[in-house]
């Protein structure tokens, strides 16, 4: 897997060894930062099924100033390390070895907020409906943050969880790319 763009471009980052991940491929990569960015100045990501780290790589590349990466396969964290140490950036990151829900606990007891929240949970497990639902609820994203949602094509998920608005929609093969963005409360109360 490459880096596709910012200043880390082209550099090579190590997959996650045997099967129990699935990479997000560079072409599905390049479109999800083209549909937000592509380049950002500061900002944090939650990237939540972490596996090798690669989204939110790819958003430090391009800009991010911190990135939590969440993962609870030992072999993932692992890798997460290793690919941040070679690049030199585990100054902007933390890595957390636990499961979704006790890193989602934790940032909701620690009140963080982020302005891009990553989730690409196994496609046979996924709990992506029970996740925005947590995220609206205790209010982990910034004003204008985005949620991005990595599932099957089959996969439909509600247009809004409370102010957290479905903003665009797309298919890359088996892949469904779906993006939400906190909206501004005051103007939805308008």
């Amino acid at each position: 897997m490459r880096i596709v763009a910012g200043k880390f471009r082209s550099r090579v980052i190590e997959a996650v060894p045997g099967l129990n991940t699935r990479p997000t491929l560079d072409k599905v990569k390049e479109a999800v930062y083209s549909m937000i960015g592509p380049y950002f100045e500061g900002g944090s990501m939650l990237d939540l099924f972490a596996g090798s780290g690669n989204m939110g790589i790819e958003a430090l590349s391009r800009g991010f100033e911190h990135v939590i990466f969440v993962d609870k396969n030992y072999a993932a964290i692992q890798t997460i390390n290793k690919n941040c140490l070679n690049l030199k950036i585990k100054d902007f990151c933390d890595i957390w070895k636990m499961d979704y829900k006790t890193a989602l606990n934790q940032c909701a007891l620690n009140h963080k907020k982020f302005n891009l929240i990553y989730l690409d949970p196994p496609y046979a497990k996924q709990k992506i409906d029970e996740i925005l639902h947590f995220i609206e609820n205790y209010n982990l994203l910034e004003e204008n943050g985005r949620v991005i949602c990595e599932s099957l094509k089959e996969d439909e998920f509600q247009e809004s969880y409370g102010y957290i608005k479905k903003v665009k929609e797309s298919v890359y093969g088996i892949t469904r790319i779906t993006i939400y963005k906190k909206t501004d409360q005051k103007e939805e109360m308008k």
